[in-house]
């Protein structure tokens, strides 16, 4: 029998995706929702999980794994019957691992450093060189699509696609038309369309809580 898993969440965060990718696997899960208006992510209770105070976390039996691609990774290789990771063996699997990586190590620090008008560090100390550069291997990778993996469809294009939309939302990375596509793919997926409007509502409850408590 599969242990359930808990999902230590809040919502419209990093662990959104979590959600989307739990719900494509159809892995049985319960969630431990953390409201972070309210500081919750900060109490004693939470650091003994996270001491970064991070979400999301997930539990199963007894594995703890913190940090989004070791999460993803984690649970796509744990459902591995889904499909939504390539095995080891398959000549996707680099590339799939190489994804997962480059977001959180590349990407996402250039989007950071570009969003708040910083200077990468010099080119031997930066951990992705350009921003041009680690813009434009997504964008020409995207273009041949439909997926990352090209016609495979996996748990990186979830950690990707939400990322991505979220990002374009708030104009922190520029609407290409490779990336704009790729977003409504994965945003028309019926998992995520579902996942979509849970979030809204758990996030609605949280700010009626934050208002009452003014």
């Amino acid at each position: 029998m599969i242990s359930e898993i808990t999902l230590y969440h809040s919502p419209n965060t990093r662990s959104s995706g979590v959600r989307f990718l739990l719900e494509e696997l159809q892995a049985p899960h319960r969630l431990h929702v953390l409201n972070m208006k309210a500081g919750e992510q900060r109490e004693a209770a939470y650091l003994a999980i996270n001491p970064l105070g991070k979400v999301p976390a997930i539990r199963h039996g007894d594995a703890l794994v913190t940090e989004q691609p070791a999460i993803y990774l984690y649970l796509a290789d744990e459902f591995a019957e889904k499909g939504l990771a390539p095995p080891i063996g398959d000549p996707l699997r680099g590339p799939y691992l190489r994804w997962m990586v480059t977001y959180g190590s590349c990407f996402e620090p250039a989007v950071i450093d570009r969003a708040l008008e910083r200077e990468p560090g010099p080119m031997a100390m930066s951990p992705y060189g350009s921003f041009d550069g680690v813009l434009d291997s997504v964008v020409e990778t995207l273009s041949k699509g439909p997926y990352l993996l090209g016609d495979r469809f996996s748990a990186a294009d979830i950690l990707w696609g939400t990322a991505l939309g979220w990002m374009t939302a708030f104009k922190i990375v520029p609407e290409e038309p490779a990336i704009v596509a790729y977003i409504g793919r994965i945003k028309a997926r019926p998992a995520f369309r579902k996942i979509e409007a849970e979030e809204a509502a758990l996030a609605a409850e949280h700010e009626a809580l934050s208002r009452q408590a003014e």
